[in-house]
């Protein structure tokens, strides 16, 4: 444990260390902004890679690659890839041609002031959640993992606070230059630490005797499977997971469908990439051109790789802990099981007992759940029986839990029905009942979901039962997703304070301001954001929203992303359209999609934004017919970089470009199955 604390320390004295120490004498707002507009290539690939992984992807991305889901989950990277060679060579030209500090500033270039405050208010009010919701799963994530690892009892408040702060910390100190210096540590050990986790799990793959498989991605069919020895550990991966290494899952998967990698996938992404302060801040500190496509086509190089650490773990991840994985559901389970006897209390399959001993708990028989009520969270952390019909929950809660009066109950786990398939017949009887009495009383029915297998615990698990322990690489591999989550943060708190005296001070409340001034108040405003992450974050593990943070991010993010992403396209498109085409297309995009989410909440959000992003440019080229420009807009020159493009880079591009559609075609239903 010593040598894992070592490893850990050092890596976080040498990120903040170096980070402070290359962008010291910042003194202009250039300088701290955007580094002096001196970043190079590879400063700029790496940082883009280490600003965007976060736990979201290391937690998230090989939870659902532990699902049914598989390395369908990699379309999130791998178009990324295509995304970013298109931004580099339509995009980044005229972001550096008119030297601009943000992307709600080139708005006012292209369209007018109204429509830079809009993108300018809008952004602040998300990244304020962002702030809050990054810091809140790194710290989750952290706490969790030193707990099981170390036994470490660290709250979510202390966490939140340590991560608020080293990034701080350095954004504070030098701006975007400790940022970048400090992502080229962290990145490069994001990819390290990533590897040697799925080296320990494929090693780990091929020694076991059993492992767990989905067979079938349609339904969630699982399966328990003895083990070949005479194979080797790829051979096993290969006829485990085949239809899990499938890109175009069914029309009709709840989670990511093949109908959204044709548009609804593409909008995030362009945004994500393209329009989003924190990522593209990053650009927009170029030395030149050239250097700004090298680096974004190096980061998209990468994007190719990191399926390879961090899916492919998950995938596997499912394979050896799929037991452990129901057992961490019982959690999640608890209280919803719990709300299903209150209303249905006649039911056969579901038994509340009072404090039962060890002996009762380690008897219970499989397929009819017991509630388990105990007096505090201490004693059911004790348990060590682990049976998934076994729900511990503690009594004060269960005492207050108030199902709606007309509530259902369902899973969108496709394994569900598989692993608990003792209750779906009472559960689809019960459903039919409550749905037919809700629609005679002219009542809102309300759903309450299950799940099957915690996925999200599939990095803890692999972390927890294949990484070598008290060898310092638990250690170095905690100190890289430590830094994933600093990394994203430290990015946010840098593009807010970058907005915010850029777009909102300067513009509004002192244009006068001194470079000094300006570099001041950005520090002051990093300070204060850090303070609302931390504050925010332990918040966010209210149970009511933290369940579902990922998704208020993703809906959040829906009310600009569509609307930014047509109003950028169509004004470098369509040069003719006037300045009030901006300010509607952002207006009609925020209106159309709350109208949307209210009035049909069941469109999916990836739906939703295609529709949303499709009005908007049908509003845009209605008042362009209407009042058109006399002349076609100009992008003047407002920088002294070298503008000449790289055209190694734009080969090395199309190489990509090409590479991921392989990817595609290799990992496709045709090929995969053979």
């Amino acid at each position: 444990m010593f040598l894992d604390f070592l490893v850990f320390g050092v890596f976080v004295a040498c990120v903040i260390g170096i980070g402070m120490y290359k962008s010291r004498h910042e003194s202009t707002g250039e300088d701290y902004f955007l580094a002096g507009r001196g970043l190079s290539w590879w400063l700029i690939g790496f940082s883009l890679i280490a600003a965007n992984i976060s736990t979201e992807q290391f937690v998230g991305m090989s939870g659902n690659a532990a699902s049914h889901v598989g390395l369908a989950i990699a379309s999130y990277e791998w178009m990324a890839a295509i995304t970013l060679i298109v931004v580099a060579f339509a995009f980044l030209p005229y972001f550096l041609k008119t030297g601009i500090y943000t992307m709600p500033e080139f708005l006012e270039h292209r369209y007018n002031t109204a429509t830079r405050t809009i993108m300018a208010v809008a952004t602040m009010f998300i990244y304020m959640l962002l702030l809050g919701a990054v810091t809140y799963s790194g710290a989750l994530t952290i706490r969790s993992l030193a707990g099981q690892l170390w036994g470490l009892n660290v709250s979510l408040a202390a966490a939140s606070l340590i991560i608020g702060l080293i990034a701080m910390i350095y954004v504070v100190t030098g701006g975007l230059k400790a940022c970048a210096w400090a992502d080229l540590i962290q990145g490069s050990a994001l990819i390290v630490g990533g590897a040697l986790i799925m080296f320990f799990a494929f090693d780990k793959l091929g020694s076991v005797s059993e492992a767990w498989k989905i067979a079938d991605v349609k339904t969630g069919a699982v399966a328990l499977v003895q083990m070949d020895q005479g194979q080797g550990a790829m051979e096993r991966f290969m006829d485990l997971n085949r239809v899990r290494l499938n890109m175009f899952l069914p029309r009709t998967d709840p989670v990511l469908p093949w109908t959204a990698l044709l548009l609804g996938l593409w909008i995030p992404n362009f945004y994500y990439w393209g329009l989003n302060q924190y990522i593209t801040q990053r650009t927009l500190g170029s030395a030149s051109l050239a250097q700004g496509q090298k680096g974004i086509v190096f980061a998209a190089f990468m994007k190719l790789l990191i399926p390879f650490v961090i899916v492919i773990p998950g995938i596997i991840a499912f394979n050896l802990f799929a037991k452990n994985m129901q057992f961490e559901a019982v959690y999640d389970n608890a209280p919803v099981i719990s709300k299903y006897h209150k209303v249905n209390p006649q039911t056969q399959l579901v038994e509340v007992v009072d404090s039962p001993s060890e002996e009762a708990i380690a008897a219970w028989p499989q397929g009819r759940f017991m509630v388990a009520l105990f007096d505090n969270e201490q004693t059911i952390k004790a348990l060590k029986t682990k049976n998934m019909f076994v729900l511990p929950i503690i009594k004060s809660i269960y005492e207050t839990l108030q199902p709606a009066e007309f509530t259902t109950f369902a899973s969108d786990d496709q394994s569900w029905n598989f692993v608990f398939s003792s209750l779906e017949a009472e559960l689809i009887v019960y459903n039919e009942k409550t749905k037919t009495a809700a629609a005679a009383a002219s009542k809102p029915v309300v759903t309450e979901k299950f799940i099957a297998h915690k996925y999200d615990t599939a990095l803890a698990q692999l972390l927890g039962n294949v990484l070598p322990q008290g060898k310092g690489i638990v250690g170095f591999v905690l100190a890289a997703l430590l830094g994933a989550v600093v990394s994203s943060l430290a990015a946010m708190l840098n593009a807010a304070s970058t907005i915010f005296s850029m777009d909102i001070y300067k513009k509004f409340m002192n244009p006068e301001t001194t470079q000094k001034q300006i570099v001041s108040v950005g520090r002051i405003s990093v300070v204060v954001f850090a303070l609302i992450a931390v504050l925010l974050a332990p918040q966010l593990g209210n149970p009511k929203i933290s369940h579902s943070i990922f998704t208020i991010i993703q809906e959040g993010q829906g009310f600009i992303s569509p609307g930014i992403l047509a109003v950028f396209a169509f004004g470098l498109l369509v040069r003719k359209a006037p300045g009030m085409a901006g300010v509607l297309g952002l207006v009609t995009n925020i209106v159309s999609y709350g109208i949307l989410k209210a009035a049909v909440p069941q469109v999916q959000f990836l739906n939703r934004m295609a529709i949303c992003f499709g009005l908007c440019l049908l509003v845009m080229a209605l008042i362009t017919v209407v009042r058109p420009l006399a002349q076609p807009m100009e992008f003047k020159q407002n920088t002294t970089i070298n503008l000449e493009g790289s055209r190694g880079a734009m080969w090395v591009g199309v190489v990509v470009v090409v590479v991921t559609l392989i990817l595609y075609v290799i990992f496709s239903p045709l090929v995969i199955a053979k």
